[in-house]
């Protein structure tokens, strides 16, 4: 199989590290690679004591650069093309499955299906190299599945931009559209990460899931439901001792000031 996915284990087993391992072509997705990426993140959301995941690509040259194009030009048929593209949304889908934050640690080239899947994560840090687009009307082909996700990153005028003009922008101005969360040095990368796990391990782990399973409710339904959907959030909180503990603890600290 060309291409592997890489998984290590970080702080105690509560953070996933998963590399796409297709270096020698940019992190290029074929349909074994997107088998095997989609059945990654299956198996460690069955992990209840996985607190992040971070996503980035093997070597310095590219988060992922896209589906393999020598792939994509041997469909011949549309039952083909719907098979194809159906495996790239099951990657995009099982990140956002994924019951815990994934981080998007974009190291340089972030295109096509890579956009795609970068959209899907709930965070995305970029390396100042790092360039972003989706070139696929160069080829003849719309841009698609988890592109939908883009209008609510960047407004529907810049998404038209880089849909229709396929448009490759870096990632100042990928940050300066609100496409990335922040930019760093190639050399900063790892440590800007580590920042945000430290957030995250702070938080609560029940919280935290909750609200990344919140935040996709609200994606799809109106404000009003959104709203109730909070409300039921916040309520099934005390289902656990995290808020007593957490919040026991937050006044105990205030009263030794």
């Amino acid at each position: 199989m060309a291409g592997r996915m890489d998984v290590r284990r970080s702080h105690d087993g509560r953070v996933a590290h998963v590399a796409v391992d297709h270096d020698a072509k940019l992190n290029t997705l074929n349909p074994d690679l997107m088998q095997d990426f989609a059945a990654t993140f299956a198996a460690l959301g069955q992990d209840n004591e996985l607190r992040a995941v971070v996503l980035t690509g093997a070597g310095p040259r590219a988060f992922i650069g896209g589906a393999d194009i020598s792939v994509m030009a041997a469909v011949d048929s549309e039952a083909q093309g719907e098979a194809f593209i159906r495996l790239v949304h099951g990657c995009c889908r099982a990140v956002r499955d994924c019951p815990v934050p994934v981080i998007a640690r974009v190291n340089g080239w972030c295109l096509g299906a890579g956009l795609e899947i970068a959209a899907a994560c709930d965070l995305r840090i970029a390396a100042d190299v790092a360039k972003f687009g989706m070139p696929e009307v160069r080829v003849g082909i719309p841009s698609v599945v988890e592109a939908a996700l883009l209008p609510g990153l960047i407004g529907w005028g810049r998404t038209r931009r880089l849909l229709l003009l396929a448009e490759t922008i870096g990632a100042a101005e990928a940050l300066d559209w609100g496409l990335v969360e922040r930019v760093v040095a190639p050399d900063a990368l790892d440590s800007a990460v580590e920042e945000w796990i430290g957030m995250l391990l702070d938080a609560g782990p029940h919280a935290i899931r909750s609200q990344k399973a919140l935040i996709r409710r609200w994606e799809d339904i109106s404000v009003t439901e959104g709203i109730a959907a909070g409300v039921e959030a916040f309520a099934a909180s005390w289902k656990t001792e995290e808020p007593r503990r957490m919040l026991g603890g937050f006044m105990e600290r205030k009263a030794r000031k």
